[in-house]
């Protein structure tokens, strides 16, 4: 039987006894720097894949919710021929958005190597993004000045635009990635290995045959060759990111600072203010009152937390609906039991309580931060042995001593604070740094002068157990430093000696 050996050809096999290189040049560096270049090749395109399979996740979940608002703009099309077509609009925005469960409003999230590699900030919820898209299709008609009668029917087609766009976005995206996968399964490498059969015994029958035709018992328990095997899962994966300034501090406008400030439940006193201020109906000011609500519920003022969240929904929810969105919003939102309320006020709820979650967060992370002495946003001095293997010791200079040296110090030590006295007492190194953080740089930078000068502090070599499991680590630990320092010297070495002498 003739033996086929065309799976091996994907196998990446390097040879290194062929290759030549330059007589200046180290022969195993350039291979090492080969080998580094096929796998940062390799990690590269592996964080495109994550990139592209989360895009695809994100863009269906969009494409459904523009599909929805398109059908249900286009089934109403016949009653906007007869009655206003901007409140049978609104009334299609609030069915497709009633249809849908709150829970996936939020994009899913970016995979953790894809937060390592490229960072950035989660993606907006869906419903922000067809606000924003809704937004856009507005101003579009405005451009265009499309009459009134025309207008129902512009936006379908502004909006059935859109939906192709993401649709051909997802079509590009879908062709990348195959391509990328087929790159990537084209090479056998050590990352593909795992493990095959993983059993060393076969369980027998323990019920004996009782004639020449009789088998094993029957059992209905599946027996697996590879128990602990367990398949990847499938990658999660984000539609085109939004470009933000991120050093732009978001703040709101006087005018919208003072729409804020106007109580929830007026919504007479909120429809006046929007129609003589209507330059506030803008993303930015929506964006910095939020930050106000922020703010307010950090010191836990929820009650203005939350109206501010009200108002700023509000100001959203009247830009989504084009020119005569304020008109419409207050005119069903005043009208009892319409379901754009219910909507709305859900939308108000979800996102308060999203606030005040990281408002609890940071507030805990902040008292844990006092609590061991650090100071957000100031520079600090700490002390910490650099080099492996060191430890700083602290040593008290002892009150009755003939030697003039520890009588200098002990009088140094007396000069520093009662609380700077009991940290170095403790022999800890940790409530040192805790009483340095406390102090200005200036003056932290002086007591550390003085606490070389009275012999408080000492550099010392750290003395390893090397009987204990922890003990043994650490001199791993250790060893692999050594190593890494080692051929980091090497190279530093060989980039000098081919700077000297390219040729």
């Amino acid at each position: 039987m003739p033996v086929d050996y065309s799976k091996w050809d994907a196998l990446e096999l390097s040879d290194d006894s062929d290759i030549e290189v330059h007589p200046n040049v180290d022969k195993r560096s350039f291979i090492r720097a080969k080998q580094n270049q096929i796998h940062q090749q390799r990690q590269e395109r592996k964080l495109q894949i994550e990139q592209y399979r989360y895009e695809r996740v994100v863009n269906n979940g969009l494409i459904s919710r523009i599909s929805g608002l398109l059908s249900a703009l286009q089934s109403h099309a016949d009653e906007a021929k007869t009655k206003n077509p901007a409140e049978v609009a609104f009334r299609a925005v609030m069915e497709s958005a009633a249809g849908l469960d709150p829970k996936d409003d939020q994009p899913p999230p970016r995979p953790e190597a894809l937060k390592a590699a490229v960072g950035g900030e989660e993606l907006p919820s869906y419903t922000k993004m067809m606000a924003t898209l809704l937004d856009q299709v507005n101003k579009a008609l405005d451009e265009r000045k499309v009459g009134e009668g025309e207008r129902y029917e512009g936006m379908v087609g502004e909006i059935g635009e859109h939906l192709k766009k993401v649709e051909g976005l997802q079509k590009e995206l879908e062709v990348k990635l195959a391509e990328l996968e087929r790159e990537e399964g084209r090479k056998i490498t050590s990352e593909g290995i795992h493990t095959g059969f993983d059993s060393t015994h076969i369980n027998k029958s323990s019920t004996p045959a009782t004639g020449a035709g009789a088998g094993p018992k029957e059992s209905g328990k599946v027996e697996l060759l590879n128990p602990n095997y367990t398949p990847p899962e499938a990658l999660p994966a984000p539609s085109e990111g939004r470009e933000e300034d991120d050093d732009e501090e978001v703040t709101a406008s006087p005018a919208a600072v003072r729409f804020a400030n106007i109580k929830s439940s007026e919504y007479r006193e909120s429809h006046a203010w929007l129609s003589s201020h209507p330059e506030i109906l803008t993303e930015k000011e929506t964006d910095g009152i939020l930050v106000m609500a922020f703010d307010a519920q950090l010191e836990n003022r929820s009650d203005y937390a939350r109206n501010c969240v009200h108002q700023a929904l509000l100001i959203q929810y009247c830009r989504a609906l084009g020119r005569d969105g304020v008109a419409l919003f207050f005119k069903r939102i005043t009208t009892p039991g319409h379901k754009a309320q219910e909507v709305f006020y859900k939308d108000v709820q979800d996102t308060y309580m999203k606030i005040k979650n990281r408002s609890r967060e940071i507030n805990l992370q902040r008292a844990k931060d006092e609590a061991e002495g650090k100071v957000e946003g100031v520079e600090q001095i700490q002390l910490h042995a650099v080099d492996p293997g060191t430890v700083i010791n602290i040593r008290i200079p002892p009150k009755d001593s003939d030697d003039l040296d520890v009588q200098v110090g002990r009088a140094i030590f007396e000069s520093f604070t009662p609380e700077m006295q009991k940290a170095l007492e403790t022999g800890s190194l940790e409530e040192v740094n805790k009483v340095l953080g406390r102090m200005s740089v200036e003056d932290a930078e002086e007591v550390v002068g003085k606490l070389g000068e009275s012999g408080c502090l000492s550099v010392e070599q750290e003395v390893i157990d090397a009987t204990t499991e922890e003990g043994k680590q650490k001199i791993k630990q250790l060893e692999q430093e050594a190593r890494e320092d080692h051929k980091e010297q090497e190279n530093k070495g060989q980039e000098a000696k081919y700077a000297d002498d390219p040729e």
